[in-house]
């Protein structure tokens, strides 16, 4: 860890560093509190049968510009289209840095293979192990399902995904 608080600190002009991870959009509500009015009690209505979809997501703390892609399904794809939006958003950085947590589709021979083909321009720094909490854009996710997705009525996937989308 103390390499990456290093890397955040002493990030040169010409480098843009990201937090990145993914978040599970699920159209079942997740169940939380909620304010009412004493006596009254919300219904919260779910679908039935389940349905998700994710989003892929890298935050620049210092430039407060947050990056993201949807899918659906968690796979190396949606992690490679997420590095492809940060290659395009940051045509003019020398380096794009990724801190990034150790979920497999992060380094799959796909991954390694784009980052040959950018030419070194995207790096990945890996967390330690078992450290969620480490990971800068954790808290935008909590407030995501805070805001959004926890006790919501959106009876379609795509409902949902938009509200979400207009959040962050």
């Amino acid at each position: 860890m103390r390499l990456i608080h290093r890397l955040v600190e002493t990030l040169p002009p010409d480098e843009v560093c990201y937090w990145e991870d993914e978040v599970d959009i699920d159209l079942n509500p997740k169940i939380g509190r909620d304010w009412m009015l004493p006596g009254t009690q919300r219904r919260i209505v779910t679908p039935g049968k389940n349905q998700k979809h994710y989003l892929a997501g890298a935050l620049d703390l210092q430039r407060q510009q947050l990056v993201c892609v949807e899918g659906d399904r968690k796979a190396t794809w949606l992690f490679l289209n997420l590095l492809r939006a940060l290659a395009d958003a940051y045509r003019w950085a020398h380096a794009v840095n990724v801190i990034l947590d150790n979920f497999i589709i992060h380094k799959t021979r796909l991954v390694q293979s784009m980052l040959r083909q950018l030419g070194g321009k995207i790096r990945l720094h890996f967390l330690p192990p078992y450290c969620p909490g480490d990971n800068r854009i954790e808290p935008l996710w909590r407030e995501l399902h805070a805001n959004v997705t926890r006790n919501h009525c959106c009876h379609a996937l795509r409902q949902l995904i938009a509200a979400a989308l207009h959040w962050l």
